[in-house]
């Protein structure tokens, strides 16, 4: 099923093709945890039903945040 997400880290809308059901997905949207609805897709695939984030944009902000971080300053 594919599934469009704007990213709340960057507001960028993304959409992946995603091994789920229209059933599934509902159960989700009426309140069931991701982990419960989606037991058999892995972190980064719920991470993105959640939040709109993909892999490659939290790999972009974690090597951001690590040069921000060794440059002495916070990421605040």
């Amino acid at each position: 099923m594919e599934i469009t997400r704007t990213s709340s880290l960057t507001g960028k809308s993304n959409t992946r093709c995603l091994d789920i059901t229209p059933k599934q997905y509902a159960a989700y949207l009426s309140g069931a945890l991701a982990q419960q609805a989606f037991p058999h897709l892995s972190a980064d695939d719920r991470e993105f039903i959640m939040t709109g984030i993909t892999p490659e944009e939290w790999a972009e902000f974690v090597e951001a945040a690590e040069k921000v971080c060794s440059n002495g300053a916070t990421m605040e």
